[in-house]
């Protein structure tokens, strides 16, 4: 791409959705992890089963935000209260445009009264970045991107290390590596343990919706960390899986977090202008794929807004200003607010899929395993009738839940229980490499809440999944 900003590849396409479904950045990685340690199904079943350890410490970006008006420049620019935001403390921190559409979230960590850290996608981090140059603000960035996808041999360093610890067993594990009981966290809470001789920071989290702890140091103790949570599973009798980057992507389809929104940044004046000026042709928002079989020509149709995604409750409505407070007053209680959904894949139609593959002629669209999502941000047409009602917009295959599962969107006169279809493959022929040539087919979907974990195990009767549980 010869053009030197988002907003001059958009005039030249002519259209940022045309732009965006011909990317040519392939498929989405997940860097320097290995895919699997022993198989994707052992690894996924271990967060359910015994405990699993996952390596957080490349495909995050990291921003280091510090200065006499960091929690100022934080609350600004992100809908979240920061009201009982206490030191040792973490939020899933979420921005929206002045038009009140999502741009991204990460979590972010408050290590002192005056510095955060902040971990997650580059959208979030983007806008920080060129907030922080846009506005008047005395406060201090400093970014440590996401390792490179194809580091190509090429050492790899990051600030930090970050793993995270989950499962049943988990907490043998902890005891174990802290040479004792570990303090009593609450969840999203952050305290000291040993690990070892290291003292580290602790988060209390649970993102496959087992109990667990995130922990993160300086990158050069990685090693000695790594090995030590390792003996200290061995030593505690624990089975503790390695998770590689296959099984790692999944583990969001049974907790209902959708971690790959569109950024809503595209159209907009003032300030939403000027980002798409200061934005590279070369990051993120410029190179990022748009997939799925609902192509419209207004990229405001793939926009999302925080009462769809379920993070009304985040918004710190009497905080005296923040960006997009006005349009999000306007948004609330909305009747055209649509509402976050698992959707169930049925066996039959995937198989049907799957079966086109081995016969003669223009197959559907190939369903990769565990996960088939080859674009950044995903938009599969969700279908009642002959009604658009949703967008299926992440998906891939749960061992745990013995089916495809995906997260979406759907109009509010949408229930649980109904039987939806979904459009299963594009409709024209773009420009993406991770696209093959194929045929657009029909698959149906059950409408599920989320998580759908505790759906699957407690409001399905007559289904394998209420006996085995």
């Amino acid at each position: 791409m010869s053009n030197s900003s988002l907003a001059a590849a958009m005039k030249e396409s002519g259209n940022p959705v045309q732009m965006l479904r011909d990317s040519k950045i392939g498929m989405y990685v997940y860097p320097v992890v290995a895919p699997e340690f022993s198989n994707w199904r052992d690894e996924q079943r271990a967060w359910r089963d015994s405990a699993v350890l996952f390596d957080q410490s490349h495909h995050m970006d990291e921003l280091i935000v510090e200065g006499p008006q960091a929690t100022e420049f934080l609350a600004y620019h992100g809908i979240n209260s920061f009201s009982n935001f206490n030191l040792n403390r973490a939020k899933h921190y979420v921005p929206v445009t002045p038009a009140g559409h999502v741009i991204g979230d990460h979590i972010i960590f408050r290590e002192r009264e005056d510095k955060y850290i902040l971990v997650g996608r580059a959208p979030t981090s983007n806008w920080l970045m060129f907030a922080a140059s846009w506005g008047k603000w005395n406060v201090r960035l400093r970014y440590d991107p996401r390792s490179p996808s194809r580091p190509e041999g090429e050492r790899v360093l990051r600030e930090h290390y970050r793993f995270q610890i989950q499962g049943p067993d988990a907490p043998k594990i902890f005891e174990k590596m802290n040479g004792g009981p570990i303090p009593e966290i609450k969840f999203f809470h952050v305290d000291w343990i040993n690990i070892g001789s290291k003292r580290v920071q602790a988060l209390r989290h649970g993102m496959s919706g087992a109990p667990g702890l995130e922990v993160w140091g300086p990158y050069k103790d990685k090693d000695y960390i790594h090995s030590t949570i390792l003996q200290a599973a061995k030593d505690a009798g624990v089975n503790l899986v390695q998770c590689g980057s296959r099984a790692y992507s999944t583990n969001t389809l049974e907790s209902g977090w959708i971690p790959s929104p569109l950024p809503g940044i595209y159209t907009g004046d003032g300030m939403v202008a000027d980002y798409r000026e200061w934005l590279g042709a070369d990051m993120y928002e410029a190179a990022g794929a748009i997939g799925g079989s609902f192509v419209s020509d207004n990229i405001e149709d793939y926009y999302v807004n925080p009462f769809e995604l379920g993070y009304d409750f985040y918004i710190g409505w009497k905080k005296d200003d923040f960006v997009g407070k006005d349009a999000l007053v306007k948004m609330k209680g909305s009747a055209s607010n649509r509402k976050k959904v698992t959707f169930e894949w049925n066996k039959e139609d995937v198989l049907k899929v799957i079966a086109s593959a081995f016969e003669q002629g223009t197959p559907y669209k190939w369903i990769d395993f565990p996960q088939p999502n080859y674009a950044s941000s995903s938009a599969d047409m969700v279908m009642q009738g002959d009604k658009m009602v949703g967008m299926s917009m992440f998906n891939g295959y749960s061992f745990n839940e013995r089916c495809l599962l995906s997260l979406g969107v759907v109009d509010q006169s949408v229930e649980v229980g109904d039987v939806l279809t979904m459009k299963w493959g594009e409709p024209e022929t773009t420009g993406k490499t991770s696209t093959e040539e194929h045929q657009q087919t029909e698959i149906r979907v059950r409408v599920s809440p989320t998580p759908y974990a505790a759906e699957a195990r407690e409001n399905y009767a007559d289904s394998w999944r209420t006996k085995q549980s």
